[in-house]
């Protein structure tokens, strides 16, 4: 039940705000909006204000906001001219395409921003207390445990994580003598380093070291920061939350994550789930992560996505007049074939997570 409930609010805000994006920047371009419809499909409630529509429909993966004159070729009447979305500058429109995405990443700045103003700027604590014991490592064979607190290697006092992880890679391979604290009980262990592959965050090796297989605890705490502070970790928060989306874009084609990692809506919502049982701040973390995902996904050069058409834009733009009904005919299907094979794959992805859950339940 979290899992739905969760599901529903992170994807009905995120949907809401990339909808509303392009329908202020539409509204502020002078373009009429006839519909504003959360999800696709047979609408299941729906009011009129003004010249707009407002929807919610039967299909919630997405959203989307109709404008007048928006498909080439459609009769315009002269005197109309004025708020149809083809006949504005191609900035103009560039503007309107853009302004779902942009919404994504402006609300996840502000969200970060809310959750750094109340709970705190999170920052890990350095202590040398173990988080994990890799299975089948030095360290398990000699009965290290997690939480285990190092309190010396070879009779020198550690204090912090850095000091620990140098000690045991430039240990040559010798046997290192590890003085630990367990639950106030101190207890002596030898172990043997050997030399490990080093991988970074995406999985891939950049060199090797001697390692015992212990990795550092993650134990944050959380300052209390200013108003400014806390803007500007929001926006370097969020450029990195970006900059890492691109990179795992870039590392899948390369084949670096594989492409089994892709989740789709029952992925997400076992996630969003699992961060409501962990709090509502959690929650709001999570929304701000998927957010920054949803405005660069938004952004890629797929026809049929924001970054499809934002690429159309440019090209008009360049050429000074807009490209062939037929090219733009072409370009809308395989955009199509591209995003509903990717829906189906992350499907069976999702679907195929659960049936290995179940055959190991």
């Amino acid at each position: 039940m979290n899992s739905v409930l969760s599901f529903i609010v992170v994807l009905g805000v995120l949907i809401f705000v990339h909808e509303l994006g392009h329908f202020l920047f539409a509204k502020a371009f002078g373009v009429r909006v006839l519909k504003f419809s959360l999800g696709f499909g047979n609408k299941l409630i729906g009011w009129q204000r003004g010249d707009t529509e407002y929807l919610i429909s039967a299909f919630p993966l997405g959203g989307y906001v109709k404008m007048f004159g928006e498909q080439r070729g459609e009769p315009v009447e002269p005197a109309e001219q004025h708020c149809s979305f083809s006949h504005k500058k191609v900035w103009q429109r560039f503007g309107i395409v853009f302004g779902g995405p942009l919404f994504n990443l402006v609300f996840a700045v502000l969200l970060f921003f809310s959750i750094f103003m109340v709970a705190g700027m999170p920052e890990p604590v350095d202590s040398t207390k173990i988080g994990e014991v890799t299975e089948g490592s030095a360290a398990e064979q000699v009965g290290l445990k997690k939480g285990d607190l190092i309190v010396t290697i070879n009779d020198k006092p550690v204090m912090s994580w850095l000091e620990v992880s140098d000690t045991v890679k430039n240990s040559h391979g010798q046997e290192v003598v590890l003085v630990v604290d367990r639950q106030g009980v101190e207890m002596v262990f030898t172990a043997k380093p050997s030399m490990e592959k080093v991988k970074n965050l995406f999985g891939e090796e950049v060199g090797e070291r001697y390692m015992l297989g212990i990795v550092r605890s993650d134990e944050i705490r959380y300052k209390e920061t200013t108003l400014v502070e806390s803007g500007e970790a929001a926006l370097v928060h969020t450029w990195n939350l970006g900059y890492l989306t691109v990179m795992g874009i870039v590392k899948m084609i390369q084949r670096v994550i594989p492409a089994s990692e892709l989740g789709g809506p029952i992925r997400i919502a076992e996630m969003a789930g699992q961060q409501l049982e962990a709090g509502w701040m959690n929650l709001l973390y999570f929304m701000g992560l998927l957010s920054v995902n949803l405005g660069i996904l938004n952004l890629l050069p797929i026809p049929i996505l924001d970054g499809g058409h934002l690429v159309f834009l440019s090209l008009e733009a360049l050429r000074r007049r807009p490209l062939s009904e037929r090219t733009m005919e072409i370009s809308q299907r395989v955009g199509m074939a591209i995003l509903g094979t990717l829906m189906i794959f992350v499907f069976y992805n999702d679907i195929l997570r659960l049936f290995k859950r179940w055959l190991m339940s």
